[in-house]
């Protein structure tokens, strides 16, 4: 039986956030990389993919040197990013706010908390589904771990992660990635 106009229900477009501490190398990998295998913005599936940091150490910064490095090794091209803190507004803006660790998950719970004390929290408002970006790669909890202080190897073992997460939530979504042209 085929479904009358009137059964087709419209569905939203998804935005998200990755979110790391300083953004400049995680969560901008994770946007460069979302964004290459979803096909974004010509995927009409996601209407908002950006990135943030909990702190402020490196706003109006390009990402980390060795972050494109990687991404372009890896025929992410074309990535700009520029570093950003996240906003009060980022919890309701965003269906999706994926934290790279723990420690960034606790500081997005706070920030989340004391935006809500200061603006509260209004009726209707819808919230961002918060969690580890790592809990969609096949193991819950899988943090990624922060390569600005290691070697360029940490870069290629978080590229590996953003890819695997990506399709897990997509998988997660029902969504199947982009064709690559």
């Amino acid at each position: 039986m085929a479904s009358s106009e009137s059964e087709i229900k419209e569905v939203k477009p998804i935005s998200i956030l990755f979110v790391c501490l300083g953004n400049i190398c995680r969560s901008p990998m994770a946007e460069g990389v979302f964004r290459d295998v979803v096909g974004h913005p010509k995927n009409s599936a996601f209407a908002e993919i950006d990135s943030a940091g909990t702190g402020a150490y490196h706003t109006g910064s390009a990402p980390d040197p060795r972050t494109t490095k990687t991404l372009k090794a890896n025929g992410v091209l074309g990535y700009k990013h520029q570093a950003r803190k996240v906003q009060p507004q980022d919890f309701e803006t965003f269906d999706w706010i994926f934290a790279m660790d723990e420690d960034n998950l606790h500081n997005l719970k706070n920030l989340r908390d004391r935006a809500h004390k200061t603006k509260g929290k209004g009726e209707g408002r819808t919230e961002a589904n918060m969690c580890l970006f790592g809990d969609f790669g096949g193991k819950k909890g899988e943090e990624v771990i922060d390569p600005y202080y290691g070697a360029d190897d940490g870069f290629d073992v978080a590229y590996e992660q953003m890819q695997r997460f990506t399709r897990g939530f997509l998988g997660h979504l029902k969504i199947e990635p982009a064709k690559k042209e």
